[in-house]
């Protein structure tokens, strides 16, 4: 069971995506006030990813656009949100003594603050986000800005489009592709995220048989 939490003073619209075949989660899409909150039951077996989109606006046929973490310009999501966003990523086991996997990535970039904490099961089951609104702190270059404020954090790679940045090219390895100053950035105000590609060691977490808790604005940013 995922339970997704609006602690933001705006309304977010998440989008939630779907892998290998898997059921769709809400529809793939939904409005969350704030202060409300959503339950969304997986099958075993699910894996896919959840975003918050911001600065929403549908029609009655659900067609419509987001400043941050659009969708293809509809309230309900058949593909993944429009970089720069958060994102929080399962993989779920098929049986409850197996493992679940999961993570939030700044890989994307970055536009609301988020968490996730396992509820219940057994392992590791730790905790991970990014729970610091990054858009305060984000390098002049990477801004998205929107009436004035800055709504979003491109990376580095979304911004320069570079192999040294993205992990492509002759950087497609670990061992090739480093921490950059922009990615300690990301890094440092958020440890438990992934700031870049390889940044595995200390950002996948495991936990078997939980139900889990996706908290928008944890800390309560807007």
């Amino acid at each position: 069971m995922f339970t997704l939490q609006n602690q933001c003073s705006s309304t977010v619209w998440p989008g939630t995506l779907s892998g290998n075949g898997a059921a769709t989660l809400g529809e793939g899409g939904f409005a969350l006030t704030p202060g409300s909150s959503i339950q969304l039951q997986a099958p075993p077996g699910w894996s896919g990813r959840f975003w918050a989109r911001t600065g929403c606006a549908f029609d009655q046929s659900g067609a419509g656009k987001c400043v941050t973490g659009d969708c293809g310009g509809v309230l309900k999501c058949t593909g993944g949100g429009a970089p720069p966003v958060s994102l929080v990523e399962f993989t779920i086991a098929t049986n409850p003594n197996e493992k679940d996997f999961y993570d939030v990535s700044l890989v994307d970039g970055y536009n609301v603050a988020l968490g996730v904490k396992a509820l219940g099961g057994s392992g590791d089951c730790q905790s991970a986000g990014c729970v610091t609104d990054l858009n305060v702190n984000c390098p002049t270059e990477l801004r998205v800005v929107d009436s004035g404020s800055v709504v979003a954090c491109k990376s580095a790679c979304a911004q320069f489009n570079t192999p040294e940045f993205c992990c492509t090219g002759d950087h497609n390895t670990p061992q090739t592709c480093s921490p950059t100053p922009y990615s300690e950035v990301f890094k440092n105000a958020c440890p438990t995220a992934y700031s870049y590609a390889y940044d595995d060691a200390s950002s996948t977490c495991t936990c078997s048989g939980s139900d889990y808790l996706i908290t928008f604005c944890p800390s309560g940013s807007r």
